[in-house]
């Protein structure tokens, strides 16, 4: 019995075993069968050159042929201004820190901090009346030495009478005349004190030396004050006009010091350091005499009117030095530009619907428009926006001419369309990856 029910559970399990791997192999059949029917289908379901939501040709897969939106602009001619830009420092033209002339009790401020000044305006005062009798002593000194010089000289005349009637000897009367020369020197000694009295006099009312914007007040009424003491009582700086100290490098001297040379009048702007805003507009003045070793830069200054107080001292602004002006050029706008291994290129527009590459020369360029030397003319067309899905001879379509319509970003270039286009991109790629796989 028990042989015979070993036999039959050894019997049964090759059965069991072949079962089941043909089973599998019947699943692997069938999955290989309909897997290439799968594929063909969604091959068929799907043209070449894969399209997205929006029916658009996806270039780059299956060699697509259906235009692609661009917006093109105008190469045109014309006059292209040269500016060399750097970040300038606004400088007063003249800074001066007032101080008192003579020591003594500061009685009166006259001025308001911040306020604008001329020259020769009263500004403080400082306690006059010991000035006062100092001036009164050597006006006295002066009344008593003159009236000695008076009496020297009558003397003098009469000696001289004496003399001719051979009454007196000759050393009185040279006596006489070295007596008056003696007060003649002594008075105008005491003249010099007088004025110097007046002087001190004058000083103890300290006044605007130029014309500017007062500073803040450094000393209070009440405060005794030193000649020439190192704490000044304001500082004035002259705004009107005013400099603007910037530098250049090297290499964009020779067109500058040519022109500077020539006696050309340079016009310089200064911008807010934003270069958002023109603050002031005025023309280059002076140029420094060396090159600095160690920036490899030459210093400018160029003045400023300034008489709308727009530009302040310290201040920094940016600077547009105009250099030259380059007449009847070719012009065309610095976002068309493409960089490749051969060098710059444009896509030009041939026809109303084809592109073609163009090499090309760039010169001077202010980062919107940019100077064509060679490779455009003017009334070519070149592809502005949509540059990142053409190719040489490629089909497009112009949506949005720059030429006749404001600039548009390139956000909302193609509409809804493009947006479900580019919604779209995720399809068109697993697709290429399914064609990969296969």
């Amino acid at each position: 019995m028990v042989d015979h029910s070993m036999q039959s559970s050894v019997s049964h399990k090759p059965r069991r075993w072949l079962v089941g791997l043909l089973l599998l192999l019947i699943v692997i059949g069938l999955c290989w069968w309909l897997w290439p029917s799968a594929s063909k289908n969604q091959q068929a379901a799907q043209p070449a050159g894969h399209t997205g939501k929006s029916g658009m040709m996806r270039p780059g897969f299956g060699g697509s042929t259906q235009a692609v939106p661009v917006r093109v602009s105008d190469v045109k001619r014309g006059d292209f201004p040269v500016f060399y830009k750097a970040l300038g420092t606004v400088t007063a033209l003249n800074t001066i820190n007032v101080r008192s002339r003579v020591g003594g009790e500061l009685v009166k401020v006259y001025f308001k901090e911040g306020q604008m000044v001329k020259a020769g305006e009263l500004l403080a005062e400082i306690d006059p009346r010991s000035y006062q009798n100092a001036l009164l002593q050597a006006e006295g000194t002066l009344l008593q030495n003159q009236a000695q010089l008076k009496n020297a000289q009558v003397d003098v005349q009469r000696y001289r009478g004496l003399y001719a009637e051979d009454s007196i000897a000759k050393q009185t009367l040279d006596t006489a005349e070295a007596l008056v020369s003696q007060y003649q020197g002594t008075v105008k000694t005491n003249q010099a004190a007088v004025n110097d009295a007046k002087l001190n006099l004058e000083f103890t009312k300290i006044r605007a030396p130029i014309s500017g914007r007062v500073g803040l007040r450094q000393l209070d009424v009440g405060n005794l004050v030193a000649a020439n003491d190192t704490t000044a009582l304001v500082v004035i700086t002259q705004t009107e006009p005013i400099v603007v100290s910037f530098t250049l490098p090297e290499t964009d001297l020779a067109r500058v010091l040519a022109r500077y040379r020539s006696g050309a009048k340079l016009p310089v702007q200064a911008w807010d350091r934003g270069d958002r805003k023109e603050l002031a507009v005025g023309v280059l003045s002076s140029i420094d005499n060396q090159i600095d070793i160690t920036t490899g830069t030459l210093k400018f200054k160029a003045l400023f009117e300034n008489r709308d107080q727009v530009l302040f001292p310290n201040q920094f602004v940016s600077v547009r030095l105009l250099a030259d002006t380059l007449k009847d050029v070719v012009l065309a706008p610095s976002a068309a530009i493409q960089f490749g291994t051969d060098g710059s290129f444009v896509y030009a527009l041939e026809g109303d619907d084809k592109v073609k590459i163009r090499h090309i020369k760039v010169g001077a360029t202010d980062g919107d428009v940019s100077v064509i030397e060679e490779g455009l003319a003017a009334g070519d067309r070149v592809v502005l926006e949509g540059t990142d899905r053409l190719r040489d001879g490629g089909a497009v379509e112009v949506v949005n001419d720059s030429a006749q319509v404001p600039a548009t970003p390139a956000s909302h270039l193609q509409g809804g369309a493009d947006a479900d286009a580019d919604a779209g991109t995720a399809q068109a790629t697993d697709t290429a990856k399914t064609k990969a796989h296969e």
